[in-house]
């Protein structure tokens, strides 16, 4: 569709006999047929300088002016039947072990079928019916967030009044939140506070970062569980809490002390771990983890109605026990 409006388009003889919509999206390429539809519902093409319909047949002549594109309309979740692990439950909650590879909702960026499809509030659609509407109708329910690949605990909301009060909890860093992580090399401490502002990479707009300018403040504390000397180098296992919730936070802050989280790409982890050492048993050449070895497995908050302390854990799903045991050899 042409940026700049009022668009005139001259009938030609020609084209008599041809619906309206369909003489459009001929001229239109880049506008399917329910999109000129959509446009005219809304007024926005006239026929000599009248409002007409869709079917109107052409005789050749006219004169088409265009106001404007058609408005796209809000995408709006759809209720999908996705298998979903529910931790707990209760008249104004879930609390949910959502899989690697989910995403929790819809994104803004791709067409309407990929980013509508498969998300965690879709599932959530389809086993709770109604939830609640404060993130509007892309993110109802949705409190706080996970990145897709990461596992873990997620609260969610059914009403609005928990919605609420459950932010309130979150914007006063009374809910705890507890991470384990797999890392490259080994931290100097064995515990340790990062106090580090993130914000969007100006060159690599997929990327946070601490470098820059402006960002929003970030607090990660981590210790050490085990350090790990294994055939494909060093590896920390790290519990992992913050006091914020910065997209991407634990990646990025890790990989700030040049600790990438293992299977972690994006923020500088290897796609493949080679073999640097004689192996102790059979162990493969080559070891590849198709997600980030980060897994929210603990979660504490109040029940948003009652006041009733509530604390959940989820184990490691079994991808990450059988890669960490690949790891210890």
């Amino acid at each position: 569709m042409p940026s700049h409006f009022p668009l005139t388009i001259s009938v030609a003889t020609g084209a008599a006999g041809q619906r309206l919509d369909q003489f459009l999206a001929e001229q239109l390429p880049d506008v399917s047929r329910a999109r000129v539809q959509q446009m005219l519902r809304e007024e926005k093409a006239l026929v000599n300088g009248a409002i007409a319909k869709s079917s109107l047949k052409l005789r050749g002549g006219e004169q088409i002016t265009i106001l404007g594109a058609a408005q796209r309309p809000p995408l709006r979740a759809i209720a999908e039947d996705i298998p979903l692990d529910i931790v707990y439950e209760d008249a104004d909650l879930a609390v949910v072990n959502k899989p690697a590879g989910m995403m929790v909702h819809a994104g803004a960026g791709a067409t309407d079928d990929e980013r509508n499809r498969g998300t965690l509030v879709n599932a959530l659609l389809h086993r709770f019916g109604a939830l609640s509407e404060v993130g509007g109708e892309l993110r109802p329910g949705i409190v706080h967030r996970l990145d897709k690949e990461t596992s873990g605990l997620i609260l969610v909301a059914k009403n609005d009044v928990a919605h609420g009060k459950l932010a309130q909890q979150f914007s006063k860093r009374e809910i705890k939140k507890r991470y384990v992580a797999l890392v490259h090399g080994w931290p100097a401490k064995d515990r340790g506070t990062i106090d580090d502002p993130i914000s969007r990479d100006a060159v690599r707009r997929t990327r946070m970062t601490t470098r820059g300018s402006g960002g929003r403040s970030a607090i990660t504390h981590y210790e050490v569980r085990e350090r790990i000397a294994s055939a494909y180098g060093k590896f920390a296992l790290l519990d992992v809490r913050i006091e914020t919730g910065r997209t991407h936070q634990i990646r990025v802050h890790m990989s700030s002390l040049r600790h990438p989280i293992a299977g972690d790409a994006l923020y500088g982890a290897p796609k493949e771990m080679k073999r640097v050492a004689p192996p102790i048993s059979a162990s493969p050449a080559l070891l590849t983890l198709d997600r980030n070895f980060l897994h929210a497995a603990a979660i504490a908050f109040r029940q948003p109605r009652t006041g009733k302390p509530l604390q959940f854990e989820a184990p490691l799903p079994k991808e990450l026990v059988e890669f960490l045991e690949k790891v210890r050899g």
